[in-house]
């Protein structure tokens, strides 16, 4: 009975009082605002025509496919993130420990390798895009089906084969990237850190579908996922198929984890960065609840961080580092601190 309770009171009840709800609406709201003068700042900072102008709104054109890319990528790591420590149950991994990652500077590092610094523009276009997010997916869905279909199927062992398989590929990317020329690494070297400006154009109409089809199904599924989230046991004894739905959150994951690789390159420590402060900014672990804060604060950060760098200190290519150092630092803080996740 005690425990009847506990279940029903950690999926039904939310924010328990007013004061609760208050802290929650101050703290979306003041993200909303953030992210608003942030992509006001993006957009007019530093514009040389008047603001409402013809010209203003052209060169904001030019500069809000960076906006958007921001918003893709913010909505991919953060929804991926929470969703997928809430299906491993842990709070200090994030989904590139399956490897997209690795897969992905692979991808990049055997162009370049064998088909020298015309590989990078043979890795470039839409087709070449799509063709990355299929791997991605097609990989990470190989390793679920091949883990957890199986009568004695274990999360557990899938990590654990996720990052010796991200670990073998990263060595031969660094092998690869030994026996490059310095001008080959070079050029390739941009194409390994995470960085808005990876982005192209033309990939928007393809990720941002994908992104928001994905995300939405997630969103939708909170409910369930806060059941997920106690367990195997306790889910299954509340009536939900825990397998089944364990496999079909991973596989949404893989597609947001592969469009947000594809698009920019690789952001290890983003998502666990927004994460963990979602949780601690949203103070519960509904989803309902969690997924907006998360993706406010995951655009909030980068859109942060690419107006100061880029235009108050001028280092637009150390933006994706800088969080990066964060993130990690973060990440051994919470590694290293007593008490609870």
């Amino acid at each position: 009975m005690a425990e009847s309770t506990v279940l029903r009171e950690r999926t039904s009840r939310t924010l328990p009082t007013p004061r609760a709800r208050l802290r929650y609406r101050i703290i979306v709201s003041v993200l909303v605002v953030l992210a608003v003068g942030f992509t006001f700042g993006l957009l007019a900072w530093d514009n040389p025509m008047p603001v409402g102008s013809d010209g203003f709104w052209r060169i904001a054109e030019m500069r809000a496919t960076n906006v958007v890319v921001m918003a893709v990528v913010a909505i991919c790591q953060a929804i991926a993130t929470v969703s997928f420590q809430t299906v491993t149950n842990n709070r200090i991994i994030t989904p590139s420990i399956m490897g997209f990652e690795a897969l992905y500077v692979a991808v990049q590092t055997s162009a370049v390798y064998f088909l020298g610094v015309a590989g990078v523009l043979a890795v470039k276009g839409l087709p070449q895009f799509v063709l990355q997010i299929a791997l991605m997916v097609g990989f990470a869905m190989l390793l679920y089906g091949w883990l957890l279909s199986g009568r004695y199927g274990n999360l557990q062992v899938m990590l654990l084969i996720g990052i010796i398989i991200g670990g073998g590929l990263a060595s031969v990317s660094t092998f690869m990237q030994r026996l490059l020329t310095p001008s080959e690494f070079d050029v390739l070297a941009a194409r390994l850190f995470g960085n808005v400006s990876n982005a192209d154009a033309s990939y928007l109409p393809v990720a941002i579908p994908l992104c928001l089809v994905a995300a939405t199904l997630l969103v939708l599924s909170s409910r369930r996922l806060n059941i997920v989230a106690l367990g195997r046991d306790a889910s299954t004894g509340l009536g939900l198929n825990h397998r089944r739905e364990t496999m079909r959150v991973l596989f949404l994951v893989s597609v947001l984890m592969a469009v947000s690789t594809a698009l920019v390159g690789p952001m290890t420590f983003l998502g666990f960065l927004v994460a963990t402060l979602a949780y601690q900014f949203a103070d519960t672990h509904d989803h309902r609840y969690v997924f907006p804060v998360a993706a406010l604060t995951c655009f909030v950060v980068l859109s942060g961080a690419y107006f100061v760098m880029r235009n108050i200190f001028y280092a637009n290519g150390v933006v994706s580092i800088i969080i990066e150092f964060v993130g990690g630092l973060v990440f051994l803080f919470v590694i290293l601190r007593k008490g609870r996740l």
